[in-house]
């Protein structure tokens, strides 16, 4: 990607930290604009002071006396904006960002993260957050104080002296180019770190994730070297990045120290000649040089954390490009014919198909379920019915509708899925249930009697706190709870990937049980669990083969065959 294109990513990222913060901005450049007046009157007050002790001034010193309260008043009045509007800036800034990013991070599509890092989006809004405030938000406004006193004081220098000044100007060439040439690394070095902390980040989730693994596995100490590997790489770059900041401070002051020495010698050069140059100018000058030094000083790193922002800024926009919803047009929640597949292939990789020549026709108002052995595509069937991806070959038709032409948003109104690692907040079973939206409260109850969580709520309560991804419960209180969110969402089509995987028998039939009890829904249900009772129930079974349908029929139908299907069922009950 070029430069053109990574700016036109980013545009919309930094346009977010000023949207509706004007005023605060206006404000606070308003208190710099008069504190650098306090500031330039405060060194015209030392030049006056001196040649008034020389003996060379032009004012009283009642009239210098007025003029420093003057300053004064300039003082305290940005210091009263800055303290009603800076931190409004700063934190409006860096809110409306932090909700820029994680609306663009809903945009994704339903399956998204199976291909991402997702600690990479932990890290930008924690890490990366933090630096962006810091190193940017941060430094912004006292970059524009010392920009406008800067321009302050050169325009003196130019009063007073317009030698000195091309001296001075001279001089400063040194620190100009220290900047630009240190920027770039430091811009790198954060980079670096932020990759690392992501890094980090994603090997602490996966520890967590799979602790008890780790623990029944005695893998303690493989993880703790993996620990070390990962939090040294942290700390080697976080100290690669210190140094490169301690070398652009040294280089910056060390270039700052020749400028305002040479200046300062040439001044009491000009003066000890009797050029013109009084006491009181000589001294203005070294007053002055500060605020001169002070951009200089301070831009390299304000330009410094401004790359390593947009550094970090780019590596989010990029992410954040894909696996977007395409847009398509809406359809109306309903089906009253049913889902068709015609000629449906699929491959992750290319050459490796998952899916091939699959033609399905589930009815409106149909139970369907799709078995077959590990690998043989029923999962990747189901998600491609959620528009997972639009890289499949052959057609998805719901009513007619090819689902390449259809919006992300209105298919889940037309669709919900119940899958078998149920997310389930850490908040009450109600909030969880209607997934913190309002819902009539005959509707809340009658999802709950349809997915079987009565007794449940009967029992702790519909305000009971359910823990971290629902520790307080069970496999099939967090099922039913997946059931009874997409009966309150009324979506007239429900798929179930192997919900009951993990469930005891008698747990899961009541689960599939529930399903089936659900009149007026069409549903595709893969599951593993060959159970007569509930097979037989159903409108059709679908047998994938190695990503091809095997046999198609009733159980009845299926079983009378004896071919691939009556296999599977037989050494299932030989289990």
């Amino acid at each position: 990607m070029n430069k053109q294109e990574l700016r036109a990513l980013r545009r919309p990222f930094i346009r977010e930290l000023f949207r509706n913060n004007r005023l605060n901005l206006s404000m606070t450049v308003l208190a710099a604009l008069l504190s650098a007046a306090g500031q330039l009157v405060i060194s015209c007050l030392l030049k006056e002071v001196a040649d008034l002790i020389s003996g060379s001034g032009t004012y009283t010193f009642g009239t210098l006396l007025l003029i420093l309260g003057g300053g004064t008043v300039l003082f305290g009045t940005a210091w009263v904006l800055d303290r009603a509007f800076l931190a409004g800036f700063r934190t409006r800034a860096m809110r409306q960002y932090r909700t820029y990013v994680f609306d663009r991070l809903t945009e994704k599509g339903i399956q998204a993260f199976s291909g991402e890092n997702t600690s990479l989006y932990l890290s930008a809004l924690s890490n990366d957050v933090n630096t962006i405030e810091k190193d940017f938000v941060g430094q912004l406004q006292q970059t524009i104080q010392v920009a406008i006193v800067f321009v302050g004081a050169l325009a003196l220098m130019l009063w007073y002296s317009p030698l000195l000044t091309l001296v001075a100007i001279g001089f400063s060439l040194l620190p100009i180019i220290v900047s630009v040439v240190l920027g770039d690394r430091a811009a790198r070095a954060e980079k670096e770190v932020s990759d690392r902390k992501a890094a980090y980040t994603g090997m602490l989730k996966d520890v967590l994730s799979g602790f008890s693994v780790i623990k029944s596995f005695k893998a303690e100490k493989s993880i703790a070297r993996i620990h070390d590997e990962s939090n040294e790489g942290v700390a080697g770059a976080t100290k690669k990045r210190i140094r490169v900041d301690v070398t652009v401070g040294y280089a910056s002051g060390f270039a700052g120290a020749i400028l305002q020495f040479g200046v300062f010698f040439v001044a009491a050069a000009l003066a000890l000649s009797g050029s013109g140059i009084t006491a009181g100018t000589a001294i203005v000058f070294v007053q002055l040089l500060n605020y001169v030094l002070a951009p200089i000083q301070t831009f390299p790193v304000f330009y410094a954390g401004l790359k390593a922002s947009q550094a970090l800024i780019d590596k989010l926009a990029q992410a954040l490009r894909k696996n977007v919803s395409d847009e398509g047009e809406p359809i109306a929640p309903v089906l009253t014919q049913g889902i068709s597949l015609r000629g449906l292939g699929f491959a992750y990789e290319e050459g490796k198909n998952v899916l091939s020549g699959v033609d399905l026709t589930f009815g409106a108002g149909g139970c369907y379920a799709l078995v077959g052995g590990s690998g043989s595509g029923k999962s990747t069937l189901l998600n491609l019915l959620m528009a997972s991806s639009r890289d499949y070959r052959g057609e998805i038709l719901y009513d007619g509708r090819e689902l390449r032409t259809v919006s992300a948003g209105s298919l889940y109104d037309l669709v919900s899925i119940i899958q078998q690692n149920v997310f389930v907040f850490n908040s009450t079973i109600r909030d969880n249930i209607t997934m913190f939206s309002d819902f009539p409260e005959e509707e809340i109850e009658r999802a709950v009697q349809l997915s079987g969580l009565a007794g449940l709520i009967r029992e702790k309560g519909a305000d009971y706190l359910c823990g971290e991804n629902g520790s307080g419960l069970s496999g099939g209180e967090r099922q039913r709870i997946s059931i009874a969110r997409a009966l309150l969402r009324k979506t007239p089509v429900l798929f179930v990937d192997e919900a009951t995987a993990s469930l005891d028998a008698e747990t899961s039939f009541g689960v599939l049980d529930a399903i089936l009890k659900l009149d007026g829904f069409t549903r595709i249900i893969v599951t593993h669990d060959l159970d007569e009772n509930i097979l037989r129930r159903c409108t059709g079974l679908v047998a994938l083969k190695n990503g091809a349908v095997a046999e198609q029929g009733s159980f009845e139908e299926l079983m009378d065959r004896k071919g691939y299907f009556y296999s599977l069922y037989t050494v299932a009950q030989g289990e």
